[in-house]
């Protein structure tokens, strides 16, 4: 089935040195970008990370540090990368929890504006869990009734993301979606607008540290905290702030806990 797209639907996927989102890098990504009149661009490097590649990273995806010493760092592509991605939604499996958090590191690493708030996003992943509960490679056999090739290649996981996404739109049009308690919270249509709100409508940063409440308020998602409005946190524990930003959190994090802190300024 063909998306109804509005605009451009960027699904990408990145193979990295690990899966720690501020300290590993990536080594490989690829990115197709779907039009909303079918045609389909494809983009793809090997990235030298500037860090040793651990070998069970070499286990699982076939890349070592002799394959990526002449490659360029993401900081040399990162601008054309971004032009790749501008106007665009984008998609890709597990996007939200781990991609797209890697990536905005990179990206503000390299100092490169990468603003993905106005973007929709679509984890297939989540789309897939919460019809089917099962890794890319089930998701291939179940939908596509065949076997991922390659898999923990960039391109190949990118393509088969890509027709997963198409056949989980096919098959699920317009079956509503529940929680775990059975409240309806959507329904599957070819629309970026409704696949993005199922996937990722109540994340603030993208490693999931704070999200919206039913208000619509940011709230802490870990810790002590879990569940209290950051701005009350701030406001009747200022030290709070400080122990995250000095912490070991994502560089995205830290900016979106600063955008919070700031909103109350002058108020």
């Amino acid at each position: 089935m063909k998306l109804n797209l509005k605009i451009p639907l960027c699904v990408f996927d990145l193979e990295t040195t690990g899966v720690n989102v501020t300290q590993d890098r990536i080594i490989e990504i690829a990115v197709i970008k779907l039009m909303p009149n079918g045609e389909m661009t494809r983009k793809s490097n090997r990235i030298n990370p500037t860090i040793p590649i651990p070998k069970e990273a070499t286990d699982i995806t076939g890349i070592g540090n002799d394959d990526v010493k002449d490659m360029p760092t993401f900081k040399e592509v990162a601008k054309e990368y971004a032009k790749f991605f501008e106007g665009c939604d984008i998609a890709g499996f597990n996007v939200l929890k781990f991609d797209m958090p890697v990536l905005v590191e990179e990206f503000l690493r390299a100092d490169v504006e990468f603003e993905y708030g106005k973007k929709k996003l679509i984890d297939v992943q989540r789309i897939f869990h919460m019809m089917e509960k099962r890794t890319l490679s089930a998701a291939v056999s179940f939908y596509l009734n065949r076997e991922l090739v390659d898999a923990h290649s960039a391109m190949a996981d990118t393509q088969a993301t890509l027709e997963v996404l198409l056949a989980q739109v096919e098959r699920y049009q317009n079956q509503p979606v529940t929680d775990t308690l059975g409240k309806q919270i959507g329904v599957i249509n070819n629309s970026a607008e409704s696949l993005s709100q199922l996937s990722s409508s109540d994340l603030v940063d993208l490693a999931g540290r704070m999200i919206r409440n039913h208000k619509g308020e940011a709230i802490f998602n870990f810790g002590k905290h879990k569940g209290k409005s950051v701005l009350a946190v701030f406001k009747d524990e200022p030290a709070y702030y400080d122990w995250m930003m000095n912490g070991d959190f994502p560089l995205d994090t830290k900016r979106w806990l600063t955008k919070i802190k700031l909103s109350t300024m002058g108020k």
